[in-house]
C-alpha cells in the first residue's frame, strides 16, 4: 500500500465492451438496460455516439493492448454488420485493437436473416453468443421470447456454415412449469447443435422486472438444485468443462471476455448504461466507470457526463472476490496482489474462514471454490464483504447462514450478465 492507494504494479489485460440497448420485446424477467425498439433504429446516430464515446476514453488506455470485444445489450443483432465493422474500425483507429481479438457478437435467433452470420463474420467477428434459453416452445411463450426452437436450431447450422465455430447457447433452468426431464432435453438439444461453449443459469426474479411483479410458478429450490446437478453433469459427459458457475465449455472454448471480467482484468464500457474498469497506475487507483442509460440521454450527451467512482482500497478485496470466485479454478494468490495491488494479508482473516467452513480449498499457488463452496457462493461473498466493512465474524455470519438458509444456488451478487450490469 502506498499513501495514494494499492501498490499497483502493472495494468491487467484490457478489453472493450459495447452495449446496443435495444430489443424487438423486452423479456419480462430481464433487468439488464435494455429497451422494447420504438419505431426506426438510431443507427447512424448511435454508431456516431460511440465514436465519440471511443475517442473521449482512448487516451486513458494509450499504448495498452485490447484483446477481447464484446457487443452486447439489448439485441447487438439489430444492428447490421456493416454497423459492428464500422465500430471495429473505430476501435482500431483510436485503440491498440489486438489482431487476433476475440470479438463477440450477442445475437437472438429471430432477429437474424438467413445468411447475416456469414456478413457478420466478415466484418470481424469471431465469436457468437445466441440466446436460445429453452427448446419447448411453451416456455418459450412464457419467457417472452420471440423466437421459436426452430429458429435456434437454424440459426446454429448458419453458423456452422459460416465458419462461426465458436458460438455459445445460452440456456436457462428452473424455467415456469419446468420438471427435471424437460431441463435434461433442452440439454440435449443444445449439445446436438455443436456448440463449442454452453451457458447454463438458473431463472431469477430480479427487482423491477415483469416477473418480480407477477411471479411465474418456478420449480421449488430442492428440484432447481437437482436440475443443476443432473444438467451439470451430462454436459460433462458431453465434453463441456464447468470452469464457471453458470459456463461450460470444450477445450479451447473459453469465453475470454468473461474469463478477463473474473480475472479483475479492466474494460472500457461504452454505450448506453455501459460499465467499464480502468486501472490507473500513475495515480494508484481502481476506477469504475458508468455511462448513461438510458438511450435517448445518453445520445443527447456530452461525453464528460460519463460517471467515474474510484474504488477505495478496503472494498478491493470484495470487489475482486465477486468476480474470482465465480471461476470453478478460483484465483492465484499472485493474480489478487497483481490486480489489486494489496498483499494477500489483506484477506487471511477471511480466507482462513471460507477453509473453516469448507466454502474454498487450498492449491497449489491459490485457492478455489469447493463444489459447496459453488452451490453457497453468497456464503463466502459474505465472509469477504465482512472483511471490507469491518463487521464482527458473528454478524457476517448470521447474515450468511440466512443466505445459505435460503436454498440459493446462484450468487446474490451477481447476474447473469456478469460485472458489466448490461
Amino acid at each position: 500500500m502506498t499513501a495514494s492507494g494499492p501498490a499497483l504494479l502493472r495494468a491487467p489485460p484490457l478489453s472493450l465492451y459495447v452495449h446496443f440497448p435495444w430489443c424487438v420485446r423486452k423479456c419480462p424477467y430481464c433487468d439488464f438496460n435494455s429497451y422494447t425498439l420504438q419505431g426506426p433504429l438510431a443507427e447512424q446516430a448511435y454508431l456516431q455516439r460511440l465514436r465519440r464515446d471511443l475517442e473521449s476514453q482512448a487516451r486513458q488506455v494509450a499504448g495498452r493492448t485490447v484483446s477481447t470485444v464484446f457487443f452486447g445489450g439489448g439485441t447487438p443483432s439489430l444492428f447490421p454488420p456493416r454497423a459492428i465493422a464500422d465500430v471495429l474500425e473505430a476501435a482500431r483507429q483510436l485503440l491498440a485493437l489486438d489482431p487476433g481479438a476475440e470479438v463477440t457478437l450477442e445475437a437472438n435467433p429471430g432477429t437474424i436473416e438467413r445468411g447475416a452470420f456469414a456478413e457478420y463474420r466478415a466484418a470481424g467477428v469471431t465469436r457468437v453468443s445466441l440466446g436460445a434459453q429453452s427448446f419447448e416452445a411453451r416456455t418459450l411463450e412464457a419467457l417472452g421470447r420471440i423466437h421459436s426452437p426452430a429458429e435456434t436450431r437454424r440459426a446454429a447450422e448458419e453458423l456452422h456454415t459460416a465458419g462461426l465455430e465458436n458460438f455459445n447457447l445460452d440456456l436457462m433452468y428452473a424455467l415456469p412449469g419446468q420438471d427435471l426431464g424437460a431441463a435434461l432435453c433442452d440439454v440435449a438439444e443444445a449439445v446436438a447443435l455443436g456448440p463449442a461453449h454452453v451457458s447454463h443459469y438458473q431463472l431469477t426474479l430480479e427487482p423491477g422486472t415483469v416477473f418480480a411483479a407477477r411471479p411465474p410458478p418456478l420449480p421449488d429450490d430442492d428440484a432447481a438444485a437437482h436440475m443443476l446437478a443432473e444438467c451439470s453433469a451430462r454436459l460433462d459427459a458431453a465434453g463441456y468443462r464447468h470452469y464457471e458457475v453458470s459456463a461450460y465449455a470444450r477445450a479451447g472454448a473459453e469465453c475470454r471476455h468473461n474469463r478477463n471480467y473474473w480475472t479483475f482484468g479492466d474494460y472500457l464500457g461504452i454505450g448506453a448504461g455501459a460499465h467499464g474498469k480502468l486501472t490507473h497506475l500513475g495515480r494508484g487507483v481502481i476506477e469504475r466507470t458508468t455511462q448513461l442509460r438510458e438511450p435517448r440521454r445518453y445520445l443527447a450527451a456530452k461525453d464528460a457526463e460519463l460517471a467515474r467512482r474510484t474504488i477505495p482500497a478496503d472494498e478491493l478485496p470484495f470487489e475482486f472476490m465477486l468476480n474470482a470466485l465465480r471461476l470453478v479454478e478460483g484465483f492465484d494468490e499472485e493474480v489478487f496482489s497483481a490486480r489489486t495491488g494489496l498483499p494477500l494479508g489483506k484477506i487471511a482473516a477471511a480466507l482462513a474462514r471460507s477453509l473453516e467452513r469448507g466454502l474454498l480449498e487450498r492449491r497449489r499457488g491459490g485457492y478455489q471454490p469447493s463444489a459447496l463452496g459453488l452451490r453457497f457462493l453468497n456464503e463466502a461473498l459474505l465472509l469477504f464483504m465482512a472483511e471490507t466493512l469491518k463487521m464482527t465474524g458473528d454478524s457476517a455470519l448470521s447474515i450468511a447462514q440466512n443466505e445459505a438458509a435460503s436454498g440459493k444456488t446462484t450468487p446474490l451478487f451477481t447476474g447473469a450478465g456478469g460485472p458489466v450490469g448490461e
